[in-house]
């Protein structure tokens, strides 16, 4: 099963990445800016997947050379295999909920958020493994609300699928990254969780064990410097140590 996975990744990648481009594995909600970033490098081609997913590929040896997670938990998955070394930290989020361009100011309340659905589903990631419903579990499990709109989530293999249902109009609520809310113009910010109600959104960056490409470590280094941090910032992410 592992090798039927791996072949079956290596033929999706562009047939250029098998050569000497460096293979990038990037969280989902990281690509508009992130393809700004790497426009500049002419030999890097990027894969955009949930976290969870990423992980669980490099420790099945998928061929990246580095990679970019939205969680802490799964960088420490990749670290404890040893299929990463030294990570950092290089950007942060904030999580928001987003509905329709005439919807109403949502409050975080049993009653609130009832009414903000009326009737329909709350899309998130899914809360096991994406970052994004993880965090959103979090925080509404200690705004003491998670029980009471469980039964109402629909939850999505990245965030970028809950976005894109509520863009859709196929559920009148999502929560996703305040990044995300900036990529679909016609929808609206309705609430935003408080800063403590979830733990720090950060993202990590890593070279994985396998790689020897004399790019990788530029490319790390280049998403903490001056260019990255103005794309991060136009994008909605929080560059500030203290992560928004």
């Amino acid at each position: 099963m592992r090798m039927m996975s791996l072949c079956l990744f290596m033929c999706l990648l562009p047939i250029k990445a098998l050569a000497d481009d460096l293979v990038v594995f990037a969280a989902a909600s990281l690509k508009g800016p992130l393809d700004a970033i790497a426009a500049p490098f002419e030999n890097v081609v990027v894969s955009y997947a949930g976290s969870g997913t990423l992980a669980r590929q490099i420790n099945q040896g998928a061929p990246a050379d580095v990679v970019l997670l939205a969680n802490a938990a799964w960088m420490d998955v990749l670290v404890d295999a040893q299929s990463v070394t030294d990570p950092i930290t290089f950007v942060g989020n904030r999580l928001v909920v987003v509905g329709q361009p005439d919807a109403a100011d949502v409050a975080l309340t049993p009653d609130g958020l009832a009414n903000g659905l009326d009737g329909g589903r709350l899309a998130m990631g899914f809360t096991s493994s994406v970052p994004a419903g993880i965090y959103g579990k979090a925080a509404l499990e200690s705004l003491g609300l998670w029980h009471t709109v469980a039964p109402s989530v629909v939850e999505m293999d990245n965030v970028h699928a809950a976005l894109n249902l509520v863009a859709r109009g196929e559920v009148p609520l999502g929560i996703v990254y305040q990044s995300d809310a900036l990529i679909v113009p016609d929808l609206k910010i309705v609430a935003q969780f408080p800063q403590g109600s979830h733990p720090d959104i950060a993202y990590y960056a890593a070279i994985t064990a396998a790689s020897d490409h004399p790019d990788a470590q530029s490319f790390v280094d280049v998403l903490r410097g001056p260019t990255a941090k103005e794309i991060f910032d136009a994008a909605g992410f929080c560059t500030d140590a203290r992560w928004c």
